[in-house]
């Protein structure tokens, strides 16, 4: 009996130490938030807030809802437009990350060249990486001039770096950061060979991920066409009050919301099957 005591006792004490010293997972609130700051990050959008995000999302559902509310006089309608809207903030910010990765990807292979010949010219890495404020691809300037003057004014190069791969939001702008890093570190007799080899490896991933994204272009296009479509039919027939308003009784919220269901699945499914594999930043 006194040893079911004290493992009972043991057992408590390990509890309530767990509870104040182990660390805690994340909330799935806090999990939300920092995806969809990365996903700011890797669009161009840093300087705006998750807040702020939000909050254009929250406006633009509520605006659209309002609209069709008064057009339609059909409250569930509103509703499956106010959702649509709301969610549509986020899928531009996503086209544009997905933009400013492609072309990230076409112009990385000239600044890794022009960072190659900088150094064969002599010229020391924070030099190197400052020139390409002036001489590199105009996509990365503004992210490079960050980083001069950055370390015009602290000369720490390793951080200065840090703030870097933060700017460029970029899975190659990472490798590249660190094989730079590591280059500074251990020393650069090879750098050169290395980013040679890099340039020559990111121009055949950018030629082949071309060739298929315009291979798989006409299945994304279709899939979007085939979703939306349901959709514009049920807002150009918002104008006719005597039809749209049938979607008021429950086998009309019913149909909407298989519809969506329906809809939601299908589009998702298909971009599923049709993407190709995205790199992670595994180095940020």
């Amino acid at each position: 009996m006194g040893a079911l005591v004290g493992l009972g006792v043991g057992i408590g004490l390990l509890l309530v130490w767990s509870a104040f010293f182990l660390p805690r997972a994340p909330r799935r609130g806090a999990q939300r938030e920092a995806r969809t700051a990365q996903l700011l990050a890797r669009a161009g959008l840093r300087q705006v807030t998750v807040s702020a995000f939000v909050g254009l999302c929250l406006a633009s559902g509520l605006m659209a809802g309002l609209v069709v509310q008064l057009v339609s006089g059909t409250p569930p309608v509103a509703l499956a437009f106010a959702l649509m809207a709301g969610y549509l903030p986020v899928q531009i910010v996503s086209g544009r990350a997905r933009r400013r990765h492609r072309e990230f990807a076409e112009v990385w292979p000239e600044a890794v060249d022009n960072l190659a010949s900088a150094v064969r010219a002599g010229l020391s890495l924070p030099e190197a990486l400052a020139a390409l404020a002036t001489r590199g691809p105009e996509p990365l300037r503004d992210a490079f001039e960050a980083f001069a003057l950055d370390h015009q004014l602290s000369g720490r190069f390793g951080d200065c770096l840090d703030r870097l791969k933060d700017r460029l939001a970029d899975p190659v702008g990472d490798r590249v950061v660190e094989g730079l890093r590591i280059a500074r570190e251990v020393g650069g007799g090879e750098l050169g060979r290395l980013l040679r080899n890099l340039s020559g490896y990111l121009r055949d991933d950018a030629r082949t991920r071309s060739e298929l994204e315009s291979r798989q272009s006409w299945t994304i296009n279709g899939a979007r066409l085939a979703v939306a479509a349901p959709w514009l039919v049920l807002l150009f027939m918002s104008i006719q009050s005597e039809v749209i308003r049938r979607y008021a009784s429950p086998g009309g919220v019913v149909v909407l919301a298989i519809g969506g269901a329906a809809c939601l699945v299908a589009y998702r499914a298909m971009m599923r099957l049709g993407r190709l594999p995205v790199e992670r930043r595994i180095l940020s």
